[in-house]
């Protein structure tokens, strides 16, 4: 492809993106499709001839859209935000145009220090404390998604409980316990089998029953038997803004615990960390600058940039590094022996790595802070106008306080009626309709549905459309369900 062929490609990409959006209100958010069928309409071989970028895009229109759930539809209300943006996307296809490996600064000077320049932004917006800036102690890195960050942590935390004698020796079946609810992000159980600790390393703390928050207390008696039992506590994960309902642990309290034990404090605030850029939502950060060993955010969220873009702190850069970095000669340059430079090569899994920085770059720059701030605020109105309307119809409850973006309810269950397989029905008849999405999780052992708003596009208009859905789809069940 020529320079001149891709700008006329590139127009016609960026023309089929726009048009994309705007008529994304048109299309059903979930498509009607069965396993298979979009392999069924492909082409059996692979093509033998070279074909034109507007066959690319035909196809693009006949195979792949009708069948696509869009995240980005202004009626997906399923999962968390997924957020994509005009200046993200760009950034995008600029940083794909620029083609940069940033294993090492060597390999790519601007692309390490942008990023340190962006986290240093984006730790100052969200409030966090100054160790975990490029010029303190610690420092930050875009991580693929908060997975990877809690695996980095936890091979932290292994380096320092270990003396560094781990990388070495490798881990030892049941030396070290990893602390979590069963409200916190499954990444947690991974990153212990990916570790070697196994899932036998997992103590599950228990959860607040009014608010699925973790019980600081059951934390600290868990952490005291295994360090009475020979058993090294090694990570405890406090998530801020859980996947189910949005509840945030006591970080403060854990990290106490934590700190009087020598256990490793990883904060995931996945979804809700974004969220502190809004001065009156700053308490989501209580607790992480006096206690958090680590910490991260998904700007591909909640705020407006495309996936994949997490971003980790550490409050001790010394320790991923020296879990991590490997120096084979053919990496060896004097930057890096000068002690001078960040190799971003020892701060993840992977060696390579994306100039994932250039998107958060320009999101940070076209919003600006009053920008983010209002498309948070946005979200918030949106669910607290969703919640009012389930208070106000005695058919509905809400199973867990409304927080944020997100709202947790069902249908109220009603004598000789399954309750969680009517709310399973209502769930598949209001996703059916293609008219709205929402996904379900299960609060305090029942079925519940649940609306997270914060869509780039979403508006009001549209938060009033799902509740109509909403509330049709119910009164057909409940008419016809047993009385």
């Amino acid at each position: 492809m020529t320079p001149e062929e891709f700008r006329r490609c590139g127009r016609l990409a960026v023309d089929w993106i726009a048009d994309y959006w705007e008529r994304l209100d048109q299309l059903p958010v979930a498509p009607a499709v069965a396993p298979g069928e979009v392999r069924a309409l492909l082409p059996s071989r692979p093509p033998e001839q070279g074909e034109s970028f507007d066959a690319f895009l035909h196809d693009l229109d006949r195979v792949v859209v009708p069948r696509l759930l869009h995240w980005q539809h202004p009626r997906f209300f399923g999962y968390f935000p997924a957020n994509a943006s005009g200046p993200a996307v760009l950034a995008d296809l600029l940083s794909a145009g620029l083609g940069v490996q940033g294993m090492s600064w060597i390999t790519g000077p601007a692309c390490t220090e942008v990023e340190q320049h962006v986290l240093d932004w984006t730790a100052e917006l969200l409030g966090l404390p100054d160790r975990f800036r490029s010029d303190g102690p610690g420092g930050g890195v875009i991580q693929d998604t908060a997975s990877s960050a809690l695996l980095v942590s936890l091979v932290a935390a292994l380096h320092r409980a270990g003396g560094g004698r781990v990388r070495s020796e490798g881990v030892g079946a049941g030396r070290y316990a990893v602390y979590a609810t069963r409200e916190a992000h499954s990444a947690a159980v991974k990153a212990a089998v990916i570790t070697g600790l196994g899932e036998r390393s997992i103590r599950y703390v228990r959860t607040d029953p009014a608010t699925s928050a973790m019980e600081h207390g059951h934390l600290r008696a868990l952490v005291a038997r295994d360090a009475g039992a020979g058993v090294t506590p090694l990570m405890a994960v406090a998530t801020v803004g859980t996947t189910s309902t949005a509840a945030v642990d006591p970080v403060a309290a854990a990290g106490r615990t934590c700190r009087e034990y020598g256990v490793w404090l990883h904060v995931d605030a996945a979804y809700a960390g974004v969220a502190a850029v809004c001065p009156e939502l700053r308490w989501l950060n209580d607790g992480v600058a006096e206690y958090a060993d680590s910490y991260c955010t998904n700007p591909h969220k909640w705020l407006l940039t495309n996936f994949d873009c997490d971003a980790f702190w550490i409050g001790d850069r010394t320790l991923l590094t020296g879990a991590l970095a490997v120096l084979p000669e053919y990496l060896r340059n004097a930057p890096t022996e000068s002690g001078r430079v960040t190799d971003y090569r020892d701060w993840q899994i992977p060696l390579g790595r994306r100039f994932r920085a250039l998107k958060l770059l320009a999101v940070l720059r076209w919003y600006g802070a009053e920008g983010l701030r209002d498309h948070i605020r946005r979200g918030i109105r949106h669910a607290e106008w969703f919640a009012e309307r389930v208070r106000g119809d005695e058919r509905f409850e809400l199973t867990a306080p409304p927080a944020l973006s997100l709202v947790c309810f069902r249908l109220r269950p009603r004598r000789g009626v399954d309750a969680d397989r009517l709310n399973r029905r209502l769930l598949d008849e209001v996703n059916a309709t293609g008219r709205t999405f929402l996904t379900h999780s299960r609060v305090q052992g029942g079925m519940t549905l649940r609306l997270a708003a914060g869509g780039t596009f979403t508006e009001l208009h549209h938060v009033e459309e799902a509740w109509g859905c909403v509330s049709t789809a119910a009164a057909v069940l409940l008419e016809a369900a047993p009385a």
